[in-house]
């Protein structure tokens, strides 16, 4: 299994620098168990390539004994529609749903579960006899399991701030405001969505959105959350950096094998800490392969061999 996760970093290193590895790479180590009688997974987003989930799934599979195939799809949101429902018709069991397309798959569904049907977000589809497609959301249990237990890290009466309003927030929203903090605040570089989205939410919990701007004026902030896809375009966080200060909590939903601009962005700007989202993929991922297989994997040793 070690030796599977060292081949598949390395792929993630050069698919990082932008080099383009052969189909036949790809087939070896990204569809290692792949053959005519194995189910067929994959992750589908626009970009795609930075994704690790394949080889998150392909070391849950060989812990597990389980037989399956897990590969990269990228769609782009126009072919997005044809693109799942071929996949589903060429005998593929499943698809995780990566940016820009949780929304979009949450409308595809024809079937949903109670975190899906609550987040109005997918990220998990599994495809039924008959037709159907199921959609659930793993996102949220993913990462209260990784922020609370693998980074220790207690919500309950403390001020988080979520950047960005987009469909990886509405996957975390419900079980973050389950937690009981004591304010949430939700900002977005659009004003007006961030405000289209609270309203879709009830809670008793101080629930407010502001601009990007609008952060200057108000104190740093006990955990701060990036939800915005800056970092996967390599963008310079756009947020005041007044919202952090040194006993900030700062975690990124995304990851890369050399960190992300957030978290270089948070220290550099003193925060107490900052992590990636490495432990929530693993998390999500593993709540989908129990959807998918019946049986969930251990991530402790999945966790202990993640980059950053």
């Amino acid at each position: 299994m070690i030796g599977l996760y060292y081949e598949l970093v390395e792929l993630g290193k050069v698919q990082q620098t932008g080099e383009n590895p052969s189909p036949s790479a790809l087939d070896g180590v990204l569809m290692a168990d792949d053959g005519p009688n194995i189910d067929r997974y994959a992750v589908v987003g626009h970009p795609v390539a930075h994704s690790r989930s394949p080889m998150i799934q392909q070391l849950f599979a060989q812990q597990t004994g389980e037989h399956m195939s897990y590969e990269l799809l990228d769609a782009s949101p126009e072919d997005f529609e044809v693109a799942v429902r071929g996949f589903g018709a060429a005998g593929g069991k499943g698809l995780n749903i990566t940016v820009p397309h949780k929304q979009a798959a949450f409308e595809l569904a024809t079937e949903l579960g109670e975190a899906a049907a609550r987040s109005g977000a997918v990220n998990t589809l599994s495809f039924r006899p008959g037709g159907a497609i199921r959609g659930d959301n793993t996102d949220g249990s993913g990462f209260i399991r990784d922020i609370s237990e693998n980074q220790g890290q207690e919500i309950a009466g403390r001020r988080v701030l979520i950047l960005g309003a987009g469909g990886a927030t509405r996957g975390i929203l419900n079980p973050l405001l389950d937690a009981d903090p004591a304010e949430v605040k939700l900002a977005n570089r659009t004003l007006e969505r961030a405000e289209a989205l609270i309203a879709q939410f009830e809670t008793s919990v101080s629930f407010s959105a502001c601009s990007f701007e609008e952060l200057a004026d108000l104190e740093p902030f006990d955990i701060v959350i990036n939800a915005t896809s800056a970092g996967v375009r390599g963008e310079t966080p756009p947020f005041p950096p007044s919202c952090v200060g040194p006993a900030s909590f700062c975690y990124d939903l995304a990851y890369g094998l050399k960190g992300t601009p957030f978290t270089a962005w948070a220290r550099e700007h003193g925060a107490a800490s900052a992590v990636q989202g490495w432990g929530m993929l693993v998390e999500q991922a593993a709540d989908s392969f129990e959807i998918w297989r019946e049986v969930r994997p251990d991530t402790r040793e999945i966790l202990e061999k993640m980059p950053g």
